[in-house]
């Protein structure tokens, strides 16, 4: 494993949105914590793909300790949760954390847009906001889970995720989309 840092505990590493570089989007600043853990996250990475992840797991778990705002540990051990012990509960408590930390930070922030999507720097939130969404509809709570896709959308408008649809898909599972009844009577 890398060497790992020492715990800070300033409220200056905060999760935290600054303007792009080229000024017409917003991105998220990650503590320093998190960047200085990247090896060990890309180990991790490792893990999981050798298929070890209860070791995996465990060493997710120590980097939250050095820093809760660590958005891909959190996205991790959501994903862990979800596809390899298949606890949608656990899931969306780890997919939650991560959203609900970026979801503070644009809100400290104003509530900039837009927060691209598909930039590195924010990718993994919206990502813990897609698996959040879908662990919430999965718990049959349908309006939490729109609520999240929402403020994704209100986040970064132009839907390069097209979770848009994600929308339409949850709120008619299950339900008759066209009524037939009538259509096909003859005239009376």
């Amino acid at each position: 494993m890398a060497k790992h840092p020492q715990r800070r505990s300033s409220s200056k590493n905060r999760l935290s949105l600054v303007r792009s570089q080229g000024g017409n989007a917003w991105v998220f600043a990650h503590p320093a914590e998190v960047r200085e853990c990247a090896e060990d996250l890309e180990e991790v990475r490792e893990m999981i793909e050798a298929g070890e992840t209860d070791i995996a797991t465990d060493e997710l778990r120590w980097l939250l300790g050095m820093c809760s705002e660590m958005l891909a540990a959190h996205f991790l051990l959501g994903k862990l949760a979800v596809e390899v012990n298949n606890d949608v509960d656990l899931g969306r408590g780890h997919f939650g954390a991560g959203y609900q930390l970026g979801l503070q930070a644009w809100r400290r922030a104003g509530k900039p847009t837009p927060v691209a999507a598909l930039h590195p720097a924010n990718r993994v939130f919206f990502d813990c906001g897609r698996g959040l969404a879908w662990c919430l509809h999965h718990l049959q709570k349908t309006s939490m889970a729109l609520e999240v896709v929402e403020h994704m959308l209100a986040m970064d408008p132009n839907d390069p995720l097209a979770i848009r649809s994600w929308i339409d898909e949850m709120q008619t599972e299950g339900k008759p989309v066209v009524e037939l009844g009538g259509m096909f009577r003859g005239p009376n």
